[in-house]
């Protein structure tokens, strides 16, 4: 993947994807066969809203209404096991898909094809562990670029920035 068109790739995943938000991307190497470059890359960005503190919240007004006729010291209790189970549960990332054509050759030469597409939510860990399954399965591991949300936004052309 040239230079341009890996500029050109972040700035279309940065268009659709809040680019402040990004945790890390990983590229995969792109394939150029019968006049057309296309690419591939996995995005993890942090969720506006962690569930996990929602449920927490709602695990302790549950516990606390749960608790009224109890003593205080119940609540206090409850509240306290609610918080312990948000700060062991990993940081979710919404994850998602993004993929480029680029025709090189031919009547419609110079068109470019972007989609982005919601896929799930996972831990960090998760990513980078399927991330690199698929890489080693595909004989690419050498080819794919992991990029922080640093990198990413540093990478993008100045008015693609957010």
């Amino acid at each position: 993947m040239t230079d341009e068109t890996k500029a050109r790739f972040l700035a279309g995943i940065a268009a659709q994807v809040p680019a402040e938000r990004v945790a890390e991307v990983h590229l995969f190497g792109a394939i150029r066969q019968g006049g057309q470059e296309s690419g591939v890359a996995v995005v993890a960005v942090d969720r506006e809203a962690a569930p996990t503190a929602e449920a927490a919240t709602n695990d302790a007004i549950e516990a606390t209404e749960a608790a009224e006729a109890t003593e205080v010291d119940d609540v206090v209790e409850a509240t306290d096991a609610a918080d312990a189970v948000v700060d062991t549960m990993p940081t979710r990332y919404t994850v998602y898909t993004a993929r480029f054509r680029h025709t090189l050759k031919g009547p419609e030469r110079g068109k470019w094809e972007l989609a982005v597409t919601e896929e799930a939510d996972a831990p960090l860990l998760t990513v980078d562990a399927v991330v690199r399954g698929v890489s080693r399965r595909s004989g690419e591991a050498d080819e794919t670029i992991r990029l922080s949300g640093d990198e990413f936004r540093a990478a993008l052309p100045e008015p693609a920035r957010r």
